[in-house]
């Protein structure tokens, strides 16, 4: 694989700051970021007031312990537009994410909201090894996901050819890679593979493209998964991170020359580590849930935001901020499944809308080639009904699923008493994916 390491002279100068600089620079936009929220998001009002703190008790960056914890169910009680901070008048962007009601999780952007994110997604592009004047080919999904438009937003402003793809049509996205040239990839990392597996079925060898670099994100993937990739197309395979209710991809990247855990971008992000249970603010190295806080967000700004990804702050290495260990899992128990986050009470909803149906199910995600597929075992509430009854059952679904949820799912209409009941916590999701 080609040394793409970018030159230190191309970085931004916080990226390689001192502690002392980066500190100094989050406390001052920590404070202007409280006092953005209490002054102008009701919610944060009351939650301060309750708790008896002020934006003015922060003397230290240790202090935002004392301030309330967001919840993503504090999204979903104030939609649409009810954690804003600025007039609706001044928001340049809406994107959503799937929510358990049926509503999606808005997140609004500021003008100025989009030219941060636009320039956190080139610098951590710039990080995985993509230059300027490369052509970038991004298959995340467009619309309301973060993912195609954050992606494209950021490799436009690297200065970089963008070719907007989307999802799915693999045969296209491998005819499109062969004959554009391009030199980075922005996909998940599942699609990665399938795109993998099309190359194969068209006698073409992947190491002959002219893809240098892929960036992957949106879902959890192991390093397996990065050794499989980096040999299968000689490139270098880099993880990104983000989510959508704290801006989208680009709040932290791996670099490409260590490969070592994702810098967080802390100039525009505070991170904590705390216990899961407790909520108690845990020391570097410890693994736990992270927490967010955005320093310069406008539109939207989150403060002590619980991600429920599972991880643990180290310090940094290429950059001087600290990095992020790659993703474990949740505190909760959000499915993430190419890409699109689905929880059980969603499908629970689904199964409760289908007449002839019993209220219990499980969900297995299996592997089928490279890809995870949701498989929802159901039953009906009586045994007299015939095959074409079953099908009709389990295609109502199934389109409930797609069209709600918004993903794709088989499923599977058991014997009436074979779904598992249960005996205390109930098991709704088994795991059965391939995980090498």
């Amino acid at each position: 694989m080609k040394d793409l390491t970018p030159p230190r002279s191309s970085l931004d100068p916080i990226e390689i700051a001192s502690r002392d600089e980066i500190s100094a620079l989050q406390l001052t936009r920590l404070r202007w970021s409280l006092r953005h929220a209490y002054d102008n998001v009701p919610m944060y009002r009351e939650r301060f007031d309750a708790l008896g703190v002020h934006p003015d008790d922060l003397t230290c960056l240790e202090d935002l312990a004392k301030f309330p914890f967001t919840m993503k169910a504090d999204l979903r009680a104030n939609y649409p537009f009810g954690l804003i901070a600025v007039p609706r008048t001044q928001l340049s962007r809406v994107h959503a994410s799937s929510g358990t009601t049926g509503k999606p999780t808005v997140v609004a952007y500021t003008a100025g909201d989009i030219e941060n994110w636009a320039n956190l997604v080139a610098r951590s592009m710039r990080a995985s090894g993509t230059r300027p004047g490369d052509i970038v080919h991004v298959a995340y999904g467009y619309g309301l996901f973060t993912g195609g438009l954050g992606a494209h937003y950021g490799a436009e402003k690297l200065g970089c050819t963008v070719v907007p793809v989307s999802g799915g049509m693999t045969q296209r996205q491998v005819t499109l890679i062969e004959d554009l040239g391009p030199a980075t990839i922005m996909v998940t990392p599942s699609y990665m593979l399938n795109i993998l597996e099309q190359y194969r079925r068209m006698g073409l060898d992947p190491r002959a493209s002219a893809l240098q670099v892929g960036i992957f994100g949106a879902e959890p993937w192991s390093n397996s998964m990065r050794a499989e990739i980096e040999q299968s197309f000689d490139m270098h395979a880099v993880d990104i991170y983000g989510l959508s209710e704290v801006m989208g991809p680009g709040v932290a990247n791996e670099c490409v020359e260590t490969k070592d855990g994702l810098h967080l971008w802390e100039d525009h992000f505070f991170p904590e580590i705390i216990d899961p249970e407790t909520g108690a603010v845990l020391p570097d190295g410890e693994m736990g849930e992270l927490v967010l806080t955005t320093l310069t967000k406008e539109g939207q700004p989150l403060i002590r935001y619980r991600t429920r990804d599972l991880t643990r702050l180290m310090p940094g290495t290429a950059r001087s901020m600290r990095r992020i260990a790659k993703i474990t899992g949740r505190s909760d128990d959000m499915i993430v499944l190419r890409g699109v986050n689905v929880f059980p009470s969603q499908i629970e909803e689904q199964v409760l809308r289908v007449q002839g149906l019993a209220p219990y199910y499980q969900i297995e995600l299996v592997s089928r080639g490279r890809l995870g597929v949701m498989r929802v075992h159901v039953e009906p509430v009586t045994s007299h009904i015939d095959a074409a009854m079953r099908d009709t059952l389990a295609a109502m679904l199934a389109k409930n699923i797609k069209d709600v949820v918004g993903v794709s799912s088989e499923v599977v209409i058991a014997a009436p008493g074979s779904v598992p009941r249960s005996e205390g916590k109930a098991k709704r999701v088994v795991d059965n994916r391939y995980r090498g």
